[in-house]
């Protein structure tokens, strides 16, 4: 697990990004520690309201680049002016995607204990502990162990009581949903999703990470249940980690290239709005030029609409951390490369939304008088002024799409739906 300091600067909205930042690495095993010296990463959420605050910024940038192993720049500054801290070795981040960088490719743990959390609107329930992996750059499994799957009604019975408890979205997780089941020699995420959609509610319901192995055995099962059911959010979470297959076998990934393209496939021929998220290492020790270029042109051929890009970094006790690594200036230009690139094919299938109507479930509070609601792709959609349309976390909404940011969408309501 990764010790990590974090500082935050600014207004209201960064402190509350940085409490978000902090309760998923805090939910993935992470800890915090007292001060940078100490910490295996530190997060820098930025403020950029003035010219003074600017200089301030990289000065801190520069003070923390010498003070920790690693750094991340997240916040106002980091999105509207990423490229002043070009001469600083440090990532820059939209705030969302600090969690995923920090946990370098690593599956998530779940809660304690595996119980069900409610959070609001949104109902959390890990469906196991553990996964049936061995990636050589991965500490979780040493805390989690291999994958032990409760009964598909045992988890039913726990999203039952989310639902009645009052969750409009229930959250899917595990270390690797897909490969729930194995260990009883079964797959069974299909047949557990279809269960949990017949729970007699209005709801949401989201599925975390699967590794594209665990996906292709059964992806043709698992696309005809999201096919055939409006509950499940058209999203799946499917990290390929890299675009060349003699990486993912230094990795030790149990996918080729080909089987993730697959999955893809199947999703694309069942589904027609739909989310495809993914994950890349890029710098891992053994990655060629080469090797980066599959990476590239695999992202440019699927086109995911949300993509995690990591920066590999060495973890403490894991085989991959042997290995001599390629340096900081190398890691930061194919980091660079690729965001960039997934900016675009990001930002173009938002664009591509607007003029749409969709359906979106509103979760939760945004900046100011906004609401943050994911559609049926689990896209990101805000409606402003949500007081003037007295609309609340836990409702339905029809919205027309006004205009698209690059992670993000505006909608603007046609009609409320005020569920019991």
């Amino acid at each position: 697990m990764a010790r990590y300091h974090i500082e935050t600067y600014g207004c209201t909205a960064n402190r509350g990004e940085s409490r978000q930042i902090e309760r998923l690495l805090r939910d993935g095993g992470h800890h915090p520690v007292d001060g940078p010296e100490e910490a295996d990463v530190a997060i820098l959420n930025t403020c950029t309201v003035v010219e003074k605050t600017e200089r301030n910024m990289l000065t801190r940038a520069k003070e923390l680049e010498s003070e920790t192993a690693d750094l991340i720049v997240t916040g106002c500054m980091a999105l509207a002016q990423g490229e002043l801290f070009e001469g600083i070795d440090a990532e820059v981040l939209h705030w969302d995607a600090v969690p995923t960088a920090i946990r370098n490719g690593e599956c998530p743990t779940t809660t304690p204990g595996t119980e069900p959390v409610l959070d609001g609107v949104v109902g959390i329930l890990p469906i196991a502990r553990g996964c049936m992996s061995d990636c050589s750059y991965c500490i979780t499994k040493k805390a989690t162990g291999k994958i032990d799957s409760p009964p598909v009604e045992e988890n039913v019975e726990k999203a039952r009581a989310l639902v009645h408890a009052g969750a409009k979205e229930l959250r899917i997780t595990g270390q690797d949903t897909g490969v729930y089941g194995w260990d009883t020699g079964e797959r069974k995420l299909h047949t557990l999703l279809e269960r949990i959609c017949d729970i007699d509610a209005d709801f949401r319901v989201r599925v975390g990470m699967a590794n594209p192995k665990g996906l292709h055995g059964i992806r043709d099962e698992l696309a005809s249940v999201f096919a055939n059911n409006e509950k499940l959010y058209n999203f799946i979470h499917a990290p390929v980690q890299s675009g060349s297959n003699d990486v993912l076998g230094d990795m030790r990934r149990q996918h080729q290239v080909q089987e993730f393209v697959e999955v893809v496939e199947t999703f694309d021929s069942a589904l027609d709005h739909w989310t495809l998220s993914t994950d890349f290492i890029v710098g891992f020790p053994s990655e060629t030029d080469a090797d980066y270029r599959q990476s590239l042109a695999l992202l440019r051929e699927v086109r995911p609409e949300k993509i995690n890009v990591t920066r590999f970094s060495k973890r403490p006790g894991t085989d991959a951390a042997q290995r001599k690594g390629l340096g900081g200036t190398i890691k930061k230009e194919r980091s660079s490369e690729m965001v960039e690139e997934k900016m675009e094919i990001v930002g173009d299938a938002y664009r591509d939304m607007v003029g749409e109507r969709h359906e979106v479930l509103v979760v939760e509070q945004g900046t100011g008088d906004s609401v943050k609601c994911y559609d049926e792709a689990y896209r990101q959609v805000i409606i402003k002024n949500a007081t003037e349309h007295d609309i609340q976390p836990g409702e339905f909404v029809t919205v027309e799409i006004t205009s698209a940011e690059t992670v993000y969408c505006f909608g603007e309501p046609v009609s409320v739906c005020v569920s019991e």
